[in-house]
C-alpha cells in the first residue's frame, strides 16, 4: 500500500524546546490513523507541521509524491489539499454557518456561489444542521459548531483530513455526536490522521494507532496489538490510565 502522506525525520523546536524529535510516519489513502499520547507529546505540533501551519526545522513531508516541505512550495496551495479541524471550532462569528462552510469552496477553490451553497446544504443536511444554515455560530451548541467545522473541512473533498483533539473542548454528552460523524467518514473511505484522547474511538475506528511520547514515536501498529499487547513500558504506563 503506497503512502499518500509521508513525514520523514520531522524535527521542530520552539526556542530551546525540541517538540518533535525525528518523527517519521506514513498514511496510506483511505487509512485512518490515530495519534495518541500525553498532553505535550507533540501531537498537535505534528499535525500543524504536516499542513504547513508550522515550518519544520528538519526532515521532509511528501504529499502525493510532492515534497511539500520545500521552502519554494506555495503553502496556501498545499493547505487547500488538506481539510483541518482543531480543538476550537474556528468558525467566523460574523458569518452564517452556510457562509462558513462555503468560504473555502468559493474563494480558494473558485466554486460558483450557487454550486457551493448547494453542496454546503447537502452536507449540512447530512449532519442534521440544515435548519441552522442561516444561523450564526453563537446560536449553535458546541457539538453543532464542531460538526459544522468538520463539514467545512470536508466540503472541498480534501486528500487528507487532519483532526486535532476535536472533542477536547466539548461537554461529554456532545462528544458522541462528533465522533459518530468521524466514524461515518472513515467508513466511507476518507483518509484521516487524528490526534485524540478518545482511546475507545481510536481502538474501534482507526486502522493504525501511533503512540507519540516526548516528540518521538515509541510504538505503532493495529489498535488490537497496541492496546492489548503494548511492547514499550511507556506505552503500557500511558494506556493503563484508560483501562477499567
Amino acid at each position: 500500500m503506497s503512502a499518500l502522506l509521508q513525514a520523514i525525520g520531522i524535527r521542530k523546536s520552539f526556542g530551546d524546546r525540541e517538540v518533535l524529535r525525528g518523527v517519521s510516519v506514513e498514511i496510506a489513502a483511505h487509512e485512518v490513523v490515530a495519534v495518541i499520547g500525553a498532553s505535550g507529546s507533540g501531537k498537535s505540533t505534528l499535525l500543524r507541521c504536516l499542513n504547513l501551519l508550522e515550518t519544520i526545522d528538519d526532515g521532509q513531508i511528501i504529499l502525493g509524491g510532492e515534497d511539500i516541505s520545500d521552502p519554494r512550495v506555495d503553502a496556501n496551495r498545499v493547505r487547500a489539499r488538506f481539510g483541518a479541524v482543531f480543538q476550537s471550532y474556528n468558525l467566523f462569528p460574523h458569518l452564517t454557518v452556510l457562509e462558513n462552510v462555503t468560504l473555502s469552496l468559493r474563494y480558494v477553490h473558485k466554486v460558483p456561489r450557487q454550486a457551493a451553497e448547494e453542496r454546503g446544504m447537502l452536507l449540512l443536511e447530512r449532519v442534521g444542521l440544515a435548519d441552522k444554515a442561516r444561523e450564526h455560530p453563537d446560536r449553535l451548541s458546541g457539538g453543532q459548531q464542531q460538526r459544522a467545522a468538520i463539514v467545512r473541512a470536508i466540503a472541498t473533498d480534501p486528500e487528507i483530513l487532519l483532526l486535532d483533539e476535536i472533542t477536547s473542548a466539548l461537554d461529554p454528552e456532545l462528544v458522541g455526536e462528533v465522533l459518530e460523524l468521524v466514524s461515518e467518514l472513515a467508513d466511507e473511505g476518507a483518509t484521516i490522521l487524528m490526534a485524540t484522547h478518545e482511546m475507545a474511538f481510536a481502538r474501534d475506528v482507526a486502522h493504525r494507532v501511533v503512540f507519540l511520547d516526548a516528540g518521538r514515536i515509541l510504538e505503532q501498529g493495529p489498535p488490537a496489538d497496541v492496546f492489548a499487547n503494548p511492547q514499550e513500558d511507556r506505552t503500557k504506563e500511558f494506556l493503563a490510565r484508560f483501562r477499567a
